[in-house]
């Protein structure tokens, strides 16, 4: 029933019960008290449903709690028994290892007497023997030093000059770059000795790898073979040289690997090992260059393999070889 029939039914009785009806006035603040009182009770009914939401999330929440707890309290509880085992396992190696460092002491003490008694007998049985020994090693040992000093005195006796240079015609078999320098080559070179050389080149900017492949080159191999960025270089490539270009000395058509360079008017009398200290490389070096006909020469006499020819560059004339 609406407000206006209520209002209509109340004050429609006798007028004995009512003096009389309200006014129109009267009676619309009465609707619209009744639909501000609607509204207000939708929005309580909307809080209560909100509050009941939240009372549930609480009550599910401490659940998971609850739940949680017991999960860790668990999972510590077999922790402390897994710390308990290891404890006891340790303290069982640690008995044993003790037991162990014992016995390999009484074992080691009884093996040492034994030792002392079986050296002290050996002493008595071959004490002259030692003796004799010694002497052969020490005369050996003489006569190769002996021997060592000899040769060395004859190589320092001889002229400095290209003669002390081995120098040989080789072919590249294998190469490719340094792994721990962009501008070195490694290279497997052949010089007649059936193992090839392993060679370290600084020729990544001056000719590209497909030109190295292959090759024949002329090679410097009494040098003393010297570490590179780590890796051991048991020869030098010999190339013409300027700071801007660099190329290799050509062996003659026809030369074999192991081919020996000559250069005419030097007795060739190679030394084993060139000494460093002695700089005969260093010495030599200044007198190697190229004429104007490209070849190599050492002060104005060309690089030749007899019977087969000249060593000579591509290109670069007068200019020192190194």
């Amino acid at each position: 029933m609406s407000v206006r029939n209520f209002v209509r039914f109340f004050f429609g009785r006798s007028s004995a019960q009512v003096p009389k009806m309200p006014s129109p006035e009267t009676i619309e603040k009465l609707e619209a008290r009744s639909a501000q009182a609607e509204k207000i009770i939708e929005v309580l009914k909307t809080e209560v449903a909100e509050l009941q939401k939240f009372v549930q999330a609480q009550k599910s929440l401490q659940s998971n709690q609850n739940k949680s707890h017991d999960v860790l309290k668990a999972e510590n509880e077999n922790l402390k028994k897994e710390i308990e085992a290891l404890k006891k396992r340790l303290l069982n190696t640690e008995e044993k290892q003790t037991i162990f460092q014992a016995s390999v002491s009484s074992t080691l003490k009884s093996n040492s007497a034994l030792l002392e008694k079986l050296e002290t007998a050996q002493g008595q049985l071959t004490a002259k023997e030692p003796v004799t020994v010694e002497t052969k090693k020490e005369k050996t040992k003489s006569k190769k030093e002996g021997s060592e000093k000899t040769a060395a005195a004859a190589a320092d006796d001889l002229p400095v000059d290209v003669g002390r240079l081995d120098i040989r015609v080789g072919k590249i078999i294998s190469v490719k770059k340094h792994p721990d320098a962009d501008s070195l080559y490694v290279e497997q070179v052949d010089v007649g000795e059936g193992k090839p050389r392993t060679v370290v080149s600084g020729l990544v900017k001056f000719v590209p790898i497909e030109q190295m492949e292959n090759r024949m080159v002329v090679l410097l191999c009494n040098l003393k073979p010297a570490k590179m960025r780590g890796v051991s270089s048991e020869a030098m490539v010999l190339c013409a040289s300027t700071p801007d270009k660099v190329e290799v000395l050509m062996p003659p058509e026809g030369a074999q690997p192991g081919d020996r360079v000559f250069v005419e008017g030097y007795s060739k009398e190679p030394d084993p090992v060139l000494n460093p200290k002695k700089k005969i490389f260093e010495t030599v070096a200044v007198d190697l260059k190229t004429d104007n006909n490209k070849k190599a020469t050492y002060k104005g006499v060309p690089f030749s393999v007899p019977g087969k020819g000249f060593v000579t560059t591509e290109s670069l004339i007068n200019v020192n070889i190194k």
